[in-house]
């Protein structure tokens, strides 16, 4: 019979993901489940300076509240030019909570007058695994630019303003490549790696 594994996390796709590196690894034997599929507890509020305390916190009470190996991520996005915010505060820049649009149009409206050669940054994946028998927290970095104006449909947050550096990535926005691109280089792709080795240990347990 399969463990489960809760993912601290209401957003469809980021189970989706976690299944994709699952399968991709061959680790079979666990059965990944939502916040949605565990009965409520209560949610600490995000108030780590860091998206390694934030996702740990996370993971932590996933696994306090239900006894589920839990993973949690906390992930946002670094600009060079605004000092590496908005950081932690990525979901909530404009003020609104997971409010796409606004974020972004904040943040293009920040990056009006910067040229294009300080326009780096990096989004940022922090992800925490929590089991009966320890705790590890690893980090994805994904580095690129930002460009002056959303360009794709394709996944969310600032995915359409965010222009990876990498090759395969041949110039489009995060939004533009397909969710099998995306997973092989996005800075939740590459936490979620890491983390193999432990799952792994997990589904055998």
């Amino acid at each position: 019979m399969a463990q489960r594994l809760l993912v601290a996390s209401r957003n469809s796709k980021k189970l989706v993901e976690l299944r994709r590196v699952l399968e991709r690894a061959g680790i079979s034997g666990l059965e990944v489940v939502g916040l949605d599929e565990v009965p409520e507890y209560d949610e600490a509020p995000e108030t780590g300076a860091t998206f390694e305390e934030n996702a740990l916190a996370k993971a932590r009470d996933g696994f306090a509240a239900t006894g589920l190996a839990c993973i949690a991520d906390d992930s946002g996005i670094e600009v060079d030019a605004l000092r590496g915010m908005p950081g932690v505060l990525s979901a909530r820049w404009s003020g609104r909570h997971g409010d796409d649009e606004a974020n972004t149009s904040l943040l293009l409206g920040q990056m009006r007058d910067v040229p294009a050669e300080r326009r780096g940054g990096a989004f940022v994946s922090a992800c925490a695994l929590v089991t009966a028998t320890g705790e590890v927290v690893v980090r994805g970095e994904w580095r690129g630019r930002i460009i002056d104006a959303p360009l794709g449909d394709n996944g969310f947050g600032y995915d359409p303003v965010f222009v990876p550096d990498d090759e395969a990535a041949g110039g489009r926005t995060a939004a533009e490549l397909s969710a099998s691109e995306k997973d092989a280089l996005s800075h939740r792709g590459r936490a979620l790696t890491q983390l193999v080795p432990a799952l792994q240990e997990l589904a055998r347990s």
